[in-house]
């Protein structure tokens, strides 16, 4: 199981160049990836780029880029020139509130606009005249053009990050790589049983990580974070997260943590969180709790685990932390 490390993307007050720098720290103590993420603010593009001019070995990879916000066309391909090949193509669709909301885009079929998405990339690495009649894309008209610069490689490794069991079938048929949120290892595959009956496909699992003595002080500080994706994440009719969270068995838990989270009470969802999910879905503790439960992940086929690790939690400044290894 290889290890990953989870940038994320900037929360107010944070530079993304804090996150580079982390990121730096994490191939110097031997991290396989880092990853970078996009919401509606900084984007992962200009953040992987610097990263990448920035490395020399790790991975760079998107978790994710967000297909509604550009084209399939040209970032994947310049990425992975400018990073010598080592770049990882993860894949979203978003929801409604960012696809319609903030990036202007209809958010309709997402299931099928991410096959035409993911063909798309493909044909243009390989430098196919790209002539493309979808549901979602119409490419090519008047006269075909092919890719006019010469890629690093003709297939780059592509993920598809998704959190229902349908998404989950289409990354296992159709990509590289799935990117799964809120895993725990005794549900997921049950849930998501298409991923797990692949060869040669890589499940990245991303996990918070609180490296702490005290558990319930490291259960209370991820709190916060879950309680934002279940209750803060879309709308009250549509919150895939929400949706997720209740197939895991925390149908009560989710209701209650939604209303008081759509209601401007924060912290009192973040409070509903059950200790219990918090121990399933993330890593929290000593190292050796820690070690313990990394591997649970590894028996239930996770085979890169990417590591969400905020040092602001603690007040460690990541410039003063340069020894230690980020959420690890």
């Amino acid at each position: 199981m290889r290890l990953g490390f989870y940038m994320g993307y900037a929360t107010p007050g944070t530079n993304p160049r804090e996150l580079v720098e982390l990121a730096r720290e994490a191939e110097r103590l031997a991290f396989d990836s880092a990853w970078a993420a996009e919401a509606w603010g900084t984007d992962c593009v200009t953040v992987l780029a610097w990263l990448a001019a920035t490395t020399e070995r790790i991975k760079v990879g998107s978790a994710v880029i967000q297909i509604p916000a550009r084209s399939p066309a040209m970032t994947a391909m310049t990425l992975d020139l400018m990073s010598g090949g080592r770049f990882l193509l993860g894949l979203g669709t978003s929801g409604p509130q960012v696809a319609e909301g903030w990036h202007g885009d209809t958010w309709r079929k997402p299931l099928s606009r991410t096959r035409e998405y993911v063909e798309i990339v493909r044909a243009v690495l390989r430098r196919e005249p790209l002539a493309f009649e979808g549901e979602h894309y119409r490419l090519g008209h008047p006269k075909p053009l092919k890719l006019m610069a010469r890629p690093f490689r003709a297939e780059i490794p592509i993920y598809l990050a998704s959190i229902s069991p349908r998404s989950a079938e289409l990354a296992a048929e159709i990509a590289d790589g799935w990117i799964p949120l809120f895993f725990i290892p005794e549900k997921a595959p049950s849930i998501f049983p298409a991923p797990f009956a692949r060869e040669r496909f890589d499940i990245a699992a991303c996990v918070q990580v609180a490296l702490v003595d005290d558990v319930q002080a490291g259960r209370d500080a991820l709190k916060p974070y879950f309680a934002l994706y279940i209750g803060g994440m879309g709308s009250r009719g549509s919150n895939f997260y929400n949706d997720l969270f209740r197939r895991y068995g925390y149908e009560r838990e989710a209701d209650e943590i939604q209303s008081l989270y759509l209601e401007g009470r924060p912290r009192d969802a973040a409070a509903l969180v059950p200790d219990a999910f918090v121990d399933e879905a993330a890593l929290v503790g000593p190292k050796e709790r820690i070690a313990d439960r990394v591997e649970a992940f590894r028996a239930a086929g996770v085979t890169t685990l990417i590591c969400a690790g905020n040092p602001r939690r603690s007040g460690r400044s990541p410039t003063r932390e340069r020894g230690r290894a980020p959420g690890a």
